[in-house]
This record gives C-alpha cells, sequence and structure tokens, in this order.
C-alpha cells in the first residue's frame, strides 16, 4: 500500500484513526497500530510480512539474549556479532546477491547464473531501525524493550515502515509506553499530511515527467544545457518525492501521538556539500556518522578512512548498482576536501597565531559558494539517475558536449516554457516559505487569519491531489525501491 493512493487516504486511514481513537487505553491503541501496520505492509504482497517478522524477531531476542550475558563480555560480543549478522543477512540476501553474482561473472571462466530476487518493500529502512536498536543496547544507551509486541510496534509502525525515516528507538520508546493526542497534534499532522502528498502527486509526479522527456530514450540526443538541467530538474523531483513522503510520514506520526525526526531541512539552501548532507535524509546521515563514522579500520580510528567507508556504504545502502556506489564516492570526496581545507587554514591560523601573524580569512562570496553546490549536486544527482554504467559515462560527455550533441535545442526550449509555471514553483516551494509565513504570523499576531487560510489552501490541495489521482495505477515513492 503507498500513501499517494485514494484507497489508503479515504479509507485505510480513516478507518484506521476511528478505531485507533476508540480504542480505550495505550496498550488496546497500540495492538491497533501493530495490526494497521501489519496490514498496510502486507497488502500488496502477503509473504514479506514473514521477513518483516523475522527480522523484527531476530533483533529483538538477539538483544534479550546479550543483555543476559551483560556481566560477561565474551559471551555478550558473541551474541552481539551473531545478532548483527543475523539481522544483516536478509538485507544482503535480497537486495545485493544478484549485484555481487553480476561482478564475479565478471572474472575469466565465470558464468553463474544470476537469480532474479525481488527486494522487499522497505527492507533498508526497517533493518537499519533494527541495527540502531541493537547497537544501542549493545551500548547500553537504551534500556531492552522485553515486550515483543511493543518493540514490533517500533519496527513496523506504519508512517515510517517502507521509506523512513529511519526513527531511533530512544527517539520513540517513551511514546510507545505513554502518549496523548492533542488537538493541535491532530491539527498540525492532517496539515502536514497534505503538504507532503500534495509535493509527492502535484509537484514531484510532473517534474519526472518534464525529466523523462529531457534525457528521453537516448542521452546522446540531450543538449548540454538540456543535461545539465535535468539534473536538476531530477534533483528536485527526488527532494519533493522523498521530503513529501517524509512530510506524510511524520504527519502521520504526529496524529498518532509520535514524534517522528525530521529527515529534510530545506538542502538547497546549503551553500557547501557538508551542509547540504546536514540537511538532506538526516535520518541515514546521523546513522552512518554515529555507527560507522568512527568505526576501527585496521585496528585504528581513520578520519578519512571512515568517511570513505560512510559513503562507500551510503551509495550502496541506495542500490545493488555501481552507479549508487559512485554516488556515495563523488559526495564523499568533496566532503573530504572541504574537511581537509577547512582543517588546513585552521592549521596555519594556530601557526600564524604563535608567531603573532593575523590569521588567515577567506571571504567567498555567497553566490559563487551557491553556484558551486548547484554544480556538484547537479552532476551528482545525473550520476543517481543513470543506473547503467554506459549511459552514465554517456551522461559525463554530454555535460561537456563530448558526445558532439548541441550546446541547446528547440525541444528543450519548448519542455521549459510548457512548464515554467511548474518549475518556478518546485523552485520557490524547495524553500522555508511556508516555514517563514508561519513565524510571521505568529511575530506580527495574525495566527488566527494565519490558520484560516492555511485550512483553505489545504483543502484545495488535497481536492486537486485527489483528482490527480484518479484513475492513477502507480504512484510509489522513488525510496520504495531502496
Amino acid at each position: 500500500m503507498v500513501f499517494a493512493d485514494l484507497f489508503f487516504i479515504y479509507v485505510f486511514l480513516p478507518v484506521c484513526l476511528c478505531i485507533y481513537f476508540a480504542a480505550y487505553g495505550i496498550k488496546l491503541k497500540n495492538a491497533v497500530l501493530v495490526v494497521a501496520s501489519l496490514i498496510f505492509y502486507a497488502w500488496g504482497e502477503p509473504l514479506w510480512i514473514l521477513l518483516l517478522l523475522f527480522s523484527t524477531a531476530v533483533s529483538h531476542y538477539g538483544v534479550l539474549f546479550f543483555d543476559y550475558y551483560k556481566d560477561k563480555p565474551k559471551k555478550k560480543k558473541t551474541s552481539f556479532i551473531i545478532t548483527m549478522v543475523l539481522s544483516l543477512a536478509p538485507l544482503f540476501l535480497f537486495k545485493y546477491t544478484g549485484f555481487l553474482v553480476e561482478n564475479i561473472n565478471l572474472l575469466p571462466l565465470v558464468n553463474i547464473p544470476v537469480p532474479k530476487i525481488t527486494l522487499p518493500i522497505g527492507i533498508s529502512f526497517y533493518t537499519f531501525q533494527a541495527l540502531s536498536y541493537v547497537i544501542d543496547c549493545y551500548w547500553r544507551k537504551v534500556t531492552p524493550q522485553k515486550s515483543f509486541s511493543k518493540y514490533l510496534l517500533y519496527i513496523s509502525l506504519f508512517p515510517s515502515l517502507v521509506a523512513g525515516p529511519i526513527v531511533r528507538y530512544q527517539t520513540i520508546s517513551e511514546q510507545i509506553e505513554d502518549r496523548k493526542t492533542t488537538v493541535d497534534d491532530v491539527s498540525e499532522g492532517l496539515t502536514r499530511i497534505v503538504i507532503g502528498l500534495s509535493k509527492k502527486v502535484i509537484i514531484a509526479n510532473n517534474l519526472s515527467v518534464i525529466v523523462a522527456n529531457i534525457f528521453g530514450t537516448d542521452i546522446t540526443s540531450t543538449s548540454v544545457v538540456g543535461t545539465w538541467l535535468g539534473a536538476a530538474i531530477f534533483a528536485l523531483q527526488v527532494y519533493f518525492d522523498f521530503s513529501g513522503y517524509s512530510d506524510i510520514a511524520i504527519g502521520l506520526g504526529r496524529v498518532f501521538g509520535f514524534k517522528l525526526n525530521e529527515n529534510f531541512n530545506y538542502p538547497f539552501l546549503s551553500k557547501d556539500i557538508q551542509e547540504f548532507w546536514q540537511r538532506w535524509h538526516i535520518s541515514l546521515g546521523s546513522f552512518f556518522k554515529d555507527y560507522l563514522l568512527y568505526m576501527p579500520i585496521f585496528g585504528k580510528r581513520h578520519k578519512y578512512g571512515g568517511l570513505l567507508l560512510v559513503w562507500f556504504c551510503t551509495g550502496l545502502w541506495h542500490g545493488a548498482s555501481w552507479n549508487f556506489i559512485i554516488w556515495g564516492l563523488f559526495f564523499g570526496a568533496f566532503i573530504m576536501l572541504e574537511q581537509f581545507l577547512s582543517e588546513r587554514i585552521k592549521k596555519k591560523n594556530k601557526q600564524r597565531k604563535k608567531a603573532s601573524l593575523n590569521p588567515i580569512k577567506i571571504k567567498i562570496p555567497v553566490l559563487i559558494k551557491h553556484i558551486y553546490t548547484k554544480l556538484i549536486l547537479m552532476v551528482g544527482f545525473g550520476i543517481f539517475y543513470f543506473e547503467d554504467t554506459k549511459e552514465l559515462g554517456l551522461f559525463f560527455k554530454n555535460l561537456v558536449g563530448a558526445n558532439n550533441n548541441k550546446f541547446s535545442d528547440i525541444m528543450l526550449s519548448t519542455v521549459l516554457t510548457n512548464n515554467v509555471f511548474l518549475l518556478i514553483v518546485a523552485v520557490i516551494f524547495s524553500m522555508p516559505i511556508y516555514r517563514g509565513l508561519k513565524k510571521a504570523s505568529v511575530d506580527y499576531e495574525f495566527e488566527n487569519f494565519f490558520s484560516y487560510v492555511q485550512t483553505a489552501i489545504c483543502v484545495i490541495l488535497l481536492l486537486v491531489s485527489s483528482i490527480m489521482l484518479v484513475g492513477a495505477t502507480n504512484n510509489a515513492f522513488l525510496y520504495y525501491r531502496f
């Protein structure tokens, strides 16, 4: 089941809300959410619910097992490693087996049949949630949950189950035990849901059509300007698609009394690549930072080695394809470069301070910073788009006209002219317009008026989104495939 679906919006969700709020007591409400979450996940492919339950059971009972040996370090460590391996095994089996076999087949005289394995929806997200719980319990950051049903609620909670955000157990552990939903929670939650749905249906889906028209079936026929612009529009498409899902997930959580963590913070405002990744897919970035960045490599902690490992894994997490690995290492290289240059300047300034010299001050114009960042992002999202390595190579050539492609073309002008309003709206609403207006309504005391206008706009957006969903057969979010 997907959020951007009329059945979910007008049948599943209202029924779920009615039963949930009619239920008395937190235990019964939790039971309603568990059942609803399992139905939600099993709706398309019921078989995968067994894998979800297996992963949940492994991490839950694995933690209880090594917690039992908390005073016996060797047994605890062994139990922890076994739990981690069993928790990761389904992800590697279903997501990376085919990719691994394909690359082994590149060796001489090797021809192993490539298995066709369907990827269970959301496996990357709920596996990482389970891993964060296992590691936090091992590090004693959280107290192990004794109740399987409560832990199952944490893993399977349908708002964040299939495409995040990756929720840490410590974020909602107290809310599982006790929570309340206020009128403000419902109001804010429903508003967030409508905004997220509109991002997906009205903006992201239509941007995807533009991207498909620009890149077409043969990338070499796209002009240089078209290639750069196509990558930029694809970046906006991914942002509105994924942040739209996150908005719906956070809004649904709010309605049910859960305060889920934010996953996006207007990333296109960033002035360098480091800042971009502090604002984009925040839950994944914080996961790798907290659990992988400082991992000892060959017995020691290596800062840049840790960064390289993080960005290799970030790319691989997104998909079993070389373009995702290249994509991760591409961004990782620029982050390492930015950190290296920053550290060099700090080191020089320390030396100059000891010598009683004025510090080095490098002031790069903000416009130049934005141009640098946006150019890197366009190339990066182009890498993300082309999963076929041959097409990816052609994309790189297209960027500089090495495919004998034109600098610009009439088709591109037509596409832009026909979609100029949509593109303007996309650019404007990738900025904190709503947040600024909401803050201004408080500062200048017109909250009531803003609330009425907001409600009216949400009703209109819901109607428009609903109309656009009529007859739509597939509105899966991009990150469902990861």
